[in-house]
């Protein structure tokens, strides 16, 4: 994505250097925690640990673009959804797969306690994405695909549960592969008509719900109605 620091946009290669490293810091903070080695996270991707330093100073200010990243992406994959899918449920089926790929639920999860997630820019991110995805939520239950007891919490921390690497020693690609096959198992149960007679268990939270759930410092983010 394109640099929104307000600084002027990269050079492409530049560009280029700087979406490697937020990339190789997103698979290593989701795989080995918020204390990875900078330099590893360099090799990983392949660049030196002085150009990584050249686009972020220090560990704190690249955590933080990880996670701005990574909500950008997955709001702009839902509004691509929403462009090219006619039917609502195949649009959120289509951004939840996404959001698996972006590891959004796995990052961001590994790094909130290293970052604030309240300031404007972050704000600005998360209330969009989160507007796009209940947008979405609501299309569906609209056009009577997504059975009504679904809410927006359950989207959320189903994508969640699906981002989080399996323990063992499962390859990447095997365990990549797996998220995505246990998410299609589980969006026959989003559907409406495939069982929805059957009452779901568990609270139905919504996504104020959800924020009264955060800690003070992180119920600044409203959705707007």
């Amino acid at each position: 994505m394109q640099q929104l620091d307000g600084a002027r946009p990269l050079r492409a290669d530049a560009q280029h250097n700087r979406d490697r490293i937020l990339a190789a810091a997103r698979d290593a903070f989701v795989e080995r925690g918020a204390g990875v080695p900078l330099d590893d996270i360099a090799r990983r991707a392949g660049t030196g640990i002085a150009t990584l330093y050249r686009r972020f100073p220090d560990r704190h200010a690249l955590m933080r673009a990880v996670v701005l990243d990574a909500l950008e992406r997955t709001a702009d994959e839902a509004r691509r959804a929403v462009e090219d899918e006619p039917d609502p449920f195949e649009a959120l089926v289509r951004y939840m797969h996404r959001a698996l790929d972006i590891r959004t639920g796995a990052v961001i999860p590994a790094l909130l306690d290293e970052i604030s997630m309240d300031d404007e820019e972050m704000t600005h991110a998360r209330t969009d994405g989160s507007d796009l995805m209940q947008g979405v939520i609501d299309a569906a239950h609209r056009a009577g695909t997504l059975r009504p007891d679904v809410t927006f919490a359950d989207i959320g921390t189903l994508i969640v549960r699906m981002s989080r690497p399996l323990p063992g020693p499962f390859p990447r690609d095997v365990n990549d592969g797996l998220g995505h096959r246990h998410l299609d198992l589980v969006i026959n149960g989003l559907r409406a008509g495939n069982g929805s007679k059957t009452e779901i268990s568990g609270p139905a939270m919504s996504f104020d719900d959800l924020q009264q759930m955060s800690p003070p410092s992180r119920r600044k983010v409203s959705r707007k109605k």
